[in-house]
């Protein structure tokens, strides 16, 4: 954590001392670089709650920030053309939406010594106890916070930094319209500090809650096996699809049934992130099924009758899944253009919109009961298969069973590779 931002090849600003950039957590500074900085300085400034965390061995002058940034970095160049070395305080890593961004614009990056602490973000993924290789971290502070939700929509793990006029309850409103996933929420405010404050909810939690605007808000997509049903817990994890059509409220049986189910869920092959439509959506089954496999999926579930579409919303209540009421191909114009999507029926008409809206590398996978309708399919998609299930029945009272035989249907997947 102590490395200065020069090197051998560096060029410094020529108007005057370099500038030091030192980071603090809550009253500490890191490193015995940032420490020898801050006594060999002619003139620290900051906040002032940072200055009164200064050591009591640093003598240098301490100026309290002026006021905006700019004027901030006006009194630096003042004191630097003077001959002072100057040394800027700063909340966590400052080459972090820090100070480091506009002061290397105005002095030159060479001209800088950096000696960070630990960001805000790497102590809320710790708080979270989770780590942040892979994250994606995006800023709502002076941004707008639609493009924060727009970034961290698809991905399975994020860090939004919140502001007093954007606050973390804000963020979960916007990401509950969006359609987000469900999501593990760890809201992080005042880190390093007496007031800390770690609250751990989820989605809705978030959206209904109040919570210190300025604050870390941690998003981690529940992985496959986090979210098994009561029904099916066993020890150890599980990993289960196609799952009992009992799970799900439907209409005198007209429901994807699970044999089905699971061989269109594989024609699928769900992707970790992106759009999936499930049109037709009937119970939702197939809908609910790539939410839950795949919880970094935005999944919308069309459905036009209002009977079905209410079972529906029903069925996915706290899943994350959004429920458009209405006929396709109509109801599609405002949806965001899908990477996965399933057909349950419908005429050719509903296949075609949906292969003009389909990005590249999507897939789309349509059952059918009729020949024809799946042969005209087939022609468009590349591929089909047929499906026939015979279920084991008691016979009678004997103790044996029979098998009954449910109507066949054809799955039909592509494009086709090239």
């Amino acid at each position: 954590m102590n490395g200065a931002g020069t090197g051998p090849g560096d060029a410094r600003s020529t108007d005057g001392p370099p500038v030091a950039v030192v980071g603090f957590l809550g009253d500490e500074c890191f490193g015995r670089a940032a420490a020898a900085a801050l006594r060999t300085a002619d003139v620290v400034i900051g906040i002032g709650r940072l200055l009164d965390a200064l050591p009591a061995d640093v003598g240098a002058k301490r100026l309290e920030v002026p006021g905006p940034l700019a004027d901030t970095l006006d009194l630096t160049a003042e004191r630097r053309a003077q001959g002072d070395r100057v040394c800027l305080l700063a909340s966590g890593d400052p080459g972090f939406f820090g100070v480091v961004r506009v002061a290397a614009a105005r002095f030159g990056a060479g001209a800088l010594e950096i000696h960070p602490a630990p960001s805000s973000v790497a102590l809320a993924f710790a708080r979270a106890g989770v780590h942040w290789d892979d994250a994606v971290v995006v800023s709502a502070h002076g941004r707008p916070l639609a493009a924060a939700v727009e970034a961290v929509l698809p991905q399975p793990k994020a860090a939004v930094l919140t502001a007093p006029d954007q606050p973390p309850e804000a963020l979960g409103r916007a990401l509950v319209d969006a359609g987000c996933g469900p999501r593990r929420v760890t809201v992080c405010a005042e880190l390093g500090h007496a007031g800390e404050a770690v609250t751990r909810t989820d989605l809705a939690g978030l959206a209904a809650g109040s919570f210190p605007p300025l604050a870390v808000v941690v998003l981690e997509a529940p992985g496959p096996l986090d979210a098994v049903h009561p029904a099916d817990r066993r020890p150890g994890p599980t990993l289960a699809w196609g799952l009992p059509d009992d799970r799900y409220a439907h209409r005198a049986g007209m429901i994807t049934k699970a044999e089905v189910r699971a061989v269109a869920l594989g024609k699928l092959t769900l992707p970790g992130a992106g759009v999936l439509w499930d049109i037709g959506a009937g119970s939702g089954s197939v809908a609910l099924e790539c939410a839950r496999l795949a919880p970094g999926l935005r999944v919308f579930a069309v459905e036009r009758r209002p009977d079905d579409a209410a079972r529906l919303r029903e069925n996915a209540r706290g899943t994350g899944v959004v429920v458009v009421e209405g006929e396709a191909p109509g109801i599609l114009t405002d949806l965001p253009d899908p990477d996965r999507v399933f057909l349950g029926g419908g005429g050719l008409d509903v296949l075609e919109s949906v292969m003009d809206r389909l990005r590249s590398g999507g897939v789309v996978v349509a059952t059918y009961a009729a020949l024809d309708r799946a042969a005209a399919a087939a022609t468009r998609l590349g591929q089909v298969v047929q499906v026939a299930v015979s279920r084991g029945v008691p016979l009678g009272g004997s103790g044996a069973l029979r098998l009954a035989a449910e109507n066949p249907v054809f799955v039909c997947w592509g494009p086709a590779p090239a």
